[in-house]
């Protein structure tokens, strides 16, 4: 059985979704990366979610995103099955697009832990070899000086979203927002940070290459590739599925945090023990979502709607 997630309104989280098999379906074009944005505006509109960042690569999906309304799944379920489906008509693809696995869904604790995460996003394309600096990826993505004051833009993509459906706006807009926690006359100092430490992984990702005697791809031959091909990299198998991050040297912050979460769990699995037996007063412990939602359980003493 998998592990229960906790879900909290207001959190902040990285996400990650990748493509079956590693297939290309994403590779960057004025028509993936108009769905994409529209996709997102869209669905960040409709359940409340804050973006902060983004970074579209060929073969998977990052984004930093807050959670507001405590509707992580719902959100993830809609964005995704709008660029699944819009993605199938691009590429005339039979079959799923996403890998079978689950999204990461990271939960990022300090403020750390948010500009070396919304970092890392930005810096993705460099770390794959794929372009020497993070701002030549063609993409969707957002840059450092977008970080809480840009936005996307898109039109309504011609693929799939039927025109005369109302919930289908000719033209969506993105805001990008500032991080919980940072207020505008602290902006330019975060910005300063994710800088700072983008240039870190970016000089990080070119001694690596450079130790590897490979070069980087370039953002062309990045755009010409075919989106049915696989990238064939080596990749090693992902045993580890974290829930958090706190960023480096926050010794105090991980265990903290690793405590909070095996209190949820071991609280959810005892929850989860009676109300199967039948005790259907059981208490789960607040951040319980899929009990809350589907099943209308008892959360902090109160049944909340789902």
């Amino acid at each position: 059985m998998s592990q229960p997630r906790e879900i909290v309104p207001g959190a902040t989280y990285l996400l990650t979704r990748r493509v079956l098999r590693r297939h290309l379906l994403l590779r960057p074009d004025a028509a993936i990366n108009q769905l994409l944005v529209y996709a997102l505006a869209v669905s960040a509109r409709r359940y409340g979610v804050e973006v902060h960042a983004l970074c579209a690569m060929s073969t998977h999906l990052h984004l930093v995103v807050t959670d507001a309304q405590g509707v992580l799944p719902r959100f993830l379920q809609f964005f995704h099955r709008i660029v699944a489906l819009g993605t199938k008509v691009l590429r005339k693809w039979e079959g799923p697009v996403w890998d079978h696995e689950a999204t990461s869904v990271v939960r990022l604790l300090t403020q750390a832990a948010v500009v070396e995460k919304i970092a890392y996003v930005l810096a993705n394309p460099v770390a794959a070899g794929l372009v020497r600096h993070a701002r030549e990826w063609p993409g969707a993505k957002v840059e450092v000086g977008e970080l809480g004051r840009g936005a996307l833009y898109a039109t309504r993509p011609s693929a799939y979203l039927d025109p005369k459906n109302p919930q289908w706006a000719e033209e969506a807009t993105l805001p990008l927002a500032l991080p919980p926690g940072i207020e505008q006359e602290n902006a330019e100092g975060f910005r300063d940070a994710v800088a700072a430490e983008l240039e870190r992984q970016e000089a990080q990702a070119h001694a690596e290459l450079e130790g590897q005697g490979r070069r980087f791809l370039g953002a062309d031959r990045a755009s010409e590739v075919s989106p049915y091909e696989r990238a064939m990299s080596f990749e090693g198998l992902r045993a580890r599925n974290p829930t958090f991050a706190v960023g480096r040297e926050q010794g105090d912050a991980r265990r903290t945090a690793a405590a909070a979460v095996r209190a949820f769990r071991v609280s959810y699995r005892a929850a989860l023990e009676r109300w199967c037996a039948g005790v259907r007063s059981v208490l789960f412990p607040v951040g319980t979502w899929w009990m809350r939602t589907f099943h209308g359980v008892s959360v902090d003493g109160a049944v909340l709607a789902a």
